[in-house]
């Protein structure tokens, strides 16, 4: 929500601050100008990326504006369902947790938690490193080498659709200067009309530099940035339950094992011990 309101904000305050000086905001309104910069700017970006990253990155682009960080009730969310895992490894060995991660969507556990399962990253995650230490029981060194390797491989192709849409941010001043030439090309073959006619052609040309840069440094840019705090939430996420799996691979006591993934949970996000006790206490209930 917050990145919505930034757009409103950004085009008040820009607009707001054209209309003080008693601008004309017809002027700005530059059909001819919009299509030069933004099929540029489509064009360059097919250009530069395969499709899978296209793909990925209108994707992450929709999740700017409707998804949400990172909070300690999602963060409770994956504590919780370790402790459960946990105990019932603890109680039934590791055969009686089989049945939860081969079919998260039918566990009784799992689907306690609808948070974590609708995340497929980190549901594959979750699941999928239990199952090859069901399977191998490797040494922890080891066990935690095979995540770091996944964590590394999710992680370049998340910073994909960033980057794409960085390099397209960065084209747009270009482009837009682009579309101001070919208005002073088309203003030039009108240097002999009136200075009113003249005046009017020079600032729709101008309109197009306009536009890039804003669209470079108001928009693209900052959804950008957004998307990198968004993929650092999701490392946070695996880093943690890369903790919880690390310590579980020690076989370590189940309540330690989850203290030490909620000490791997940022300090704004993380919930206090008690906080922790009380809503295990809870579940229970």
């Amino acid at each position: 929500m917050l990145a919505i309101a930034g757009v409103f904000v950004v085009i008040g305050m820009i607009v707001g601050g054209y209309l003080m000086e008693k601008g004309n905001l017809a002027v700005l309104f530059q059909p001819a100008e919009l299509v030069i910069i933004g099929g540029a700017a489509i064009g360059s970006f097919l250009i530069a990326n395969p499709a899978k990253v296209v793909k990925g990155t209108l994707k992450s682009v929709i999740h700017v504006f409707t998804g949400k960080t990172k909070s300690k009730e999602y963060y409770l969310e994956v504590l919780l369902l370790f402790n459960e895992l946990l105990v019932l490894s603890r109680k039934d060995g590791l055969i009686g947790l089989e049945e939860h991660i081969n079919g998260p969507d039918k566990s009784r556990i799992f689907t306690k938690y609808p948070s974590v399962l609708s995340n497929h990253h980190v549901l594959d995650f979750i699941c999928d490193n239990f199952k090859i230490y069901i399977a191998t029981s490797p040494e922890p060194h080891v066990f935690e080498s095979v995540m770091d390797v996944d964590m590394e491989t999710l992680h370049m192709d998340e910073a994909a659709y960033p980057k794409a849409i960085n390099g397209v941010s960065d084209s747009l001043p270009g482009i837009g200067i682009v579309a101001a030439v070919l208005g002073i090309v088309i203003t030039m073959g009108k240097i002999n009309e009136p200075p009113e006619v003249l005046g009017h052609s020079i600032g729709a040309a101008l309109v197009g530099t306009f536009l890039g840069i804003l669209g470079c440094y108001g928009f693209l840019g900052p959804i950008a940035t957004n998307l990198e705090h968004l993929n650092h939430d999701g490392a946070v996420v695996l880093n943690v339950i890369k903790s919880a799996l690390v310590a579980f691979s020690h076989n370590w006591h189940p309540t330690l094992v989850v203290d030490a993934a909620r000490r791997a949970i940022p300090a704004n996000e993380r919930p206090s011990f008690a906080e922790l006790e009380e809503a295990i206490k809870n579940a229970k209930k």
